[in-house]
């Protein structure tokens, strides 16, 4: 009796450590995603153009990946993300006003934003109320990631010898908004059956996966509203 009392006791703790984990991670998600919208206002503000500062922030961006998961457990973890998160946010200025210059670039860049939160919603919603579990998807994700990485150097390389790109650019774009809906629910499953115990990794992986959709389905959005 003692011992289905202690496994009883044991179930309940881990449910409560699971919820809080995932009231804690959407709370924080909102607030990095409301940090970066205000550093990417800054940027488009400033009339930043210059890619160097996308790519810039692309590299500080793993530099300070590295140095959150360091301090995943300590009091700085908090202020570490939210400065990633306006990092990435006010690095992507570049690309928004690239399209913010176009006729129709506000029409893009809203529709973009707006299918990129329909997309989370409605994949996280699926899992929070199913609570199926994706962790199966794992190694496809791995492997679509390791392509994905591949074709990104590709799309460097190729115009050096005067290959024409423009098809693989979209491809590419449309490869890595499927890869980051399948991460979308790989994470929130995680987050959902307990495999996450750090909200703060939770938020940040979450939190990339909206960021780099958002970025592809720029360009997405962008072609498909070419004249």
């Amino acid at each position: 009796m003692n011992n289905v009392n202690a496994v009883a006791s044991r179930s309940e703790q881990s449910i409560l450590q699971t919820n809080k984990v995932i009231r804690n991670t959407y709370l924080l998600l909102s607030m990095t995603l409301i940090v970066s919208a205000i550093a990417a206002s800054i940027s488009v503000a400033m009339n930043i153009t210059s890619p160097i500062v996308y790519f810039g922030s692309f590299i500080g961006g793993f530099v300070m990946l590295y140095i959150i998961n360091k301090n995943q457990n300590s009091v700085m973890a908090l202020p570490l993300t939210f400065l990633f998160t306006a990092l990435l946010g006010f690095g992507i200025g570049p690309i928004l006003n690239s399209y913010l210059a176009m006729s129709n670039g506000g029409e893009i860049v809203m529709t973009s934003m707006g299918m990129t939160a329909l997309t989370f919603v409605g994949l996280s919603a699926y899992v929070l109320t199913s609570k199926k579990d994706f962790s199966f998807m794992g190694g496809f994700l791995a492997a679509g990631m390791v392509v994905v990485l591949i074709t990104m150097v590709a799309l460097f390389v190729l115009p050096m010898f005067g290959i024409n790109i423009a098809g693989l650019h979209l491809a590419y774009s449309a490869a890595v908004v499927l890869l980051m809906a399948g991460f979308i629910l790989y994470d929130t499953s995680n987050i959902v059956n307990g495999h996450y115990q750090n909200y703060v990794m939770a938020t940040v992986g979450l939190y990339l996966n909206i960021f780099n959709m958002f970025i592809h389905m720029l360009t997405l959005v962008g072609f498909l509203s070419d004249d």
